[in-house]
């Protein structure tokens, strides 16, 4: 197939893929998340919040296409108020994972789906490490002589959302292991406590790393 053929370019594909894999396997919110909250309630829990991960990738990636992201380049107060705000919401999840271990001494109850749902599509909404991708990373693979930059952009932020299931679903098969180690630290209520340290460093990550 000739190179103008290919909707995108064939010589930018496997440096896509090679940082969109470096990106989900670097650590951050949604893999601290995940992680935490698959150990602590299951993997039926981490696969919803996968979904609801997912739909806030795709809402990026459609805003992306619709050139709506280059607001979040070009306005710099915007940018930190989402920033700041993925932080305070990180840091708000710490603080009910906390309150669940103390609800888990009296009442053990699990988060309704749609909670958990809610809770990933809200957490990827308000990561600024996902606004980063589509905003800066994105469109340097989008080059003029394929197709149109909207459907470039459709292709490989597709791609991204692709890598992003694989990768946060090992995340969740993965976490039985790291179950029953902390369960042998003292059983579901440190379990909670120790999810809810660990999302307090993400915040922290979150603070620090995704300056710009």
């Amino acid at each position: 197939m000739p190179h103008e053929a290919w909707p995108v370019d064939p010589m930018a594909i496997a440096p896509f893929l090679a940082a969109v894999v470096l990106i989900e396997l670097t650590p951050g919110p949604n893999m601290g998340y995940l992680a935490g909250l698959s150990a602590v309630e299951g993997r039926r829990a981490g696969f919803v919040t996968v979904a609801g991960i997912t739909c806030g990738l795709l809402a990026y990636m459609l805003a992306s296409v619709a050139g709506l992201t280059e607001i979040l380049r070009i306005n710099r107060p915007l940018y930190e108020l989402l920033r700041w705000a993925g932080v305070a919401y990180v840091l708000w999840l710490a603080v009910d994972a906390w309150r669940g271990g103390e609800r888990a001494e009296a009442t053990p109850e699990r988060a309704s789906d749609w909670t958990l749902f809610r809770k990933g599509l809200l957490a990827n909404l308000l990561n600024p490490k996902a606004a980063l991708f589509y905003v800066t990373l994105l469109p340097g693979f989008v080059q003029p002589g394929h197709a149109s930059p909207t459907q470039q952009a459709f292709i490989l932020g597709s791609t991204h959302i692709l890598v992003s299931i694989l990768v946060h679903g090992t995340i969740v098969l993965s976490s039985d292991g790291l179950a029953r180690r902390i369960a042998g630290i003292g059983g579901s209520v440190s379990a909670r406590r120790i999810f809810a340290a660990a999302l307090l460093v993400t915040a922290g990550w979150i603070a620090f790393e995704t300056r710009r």
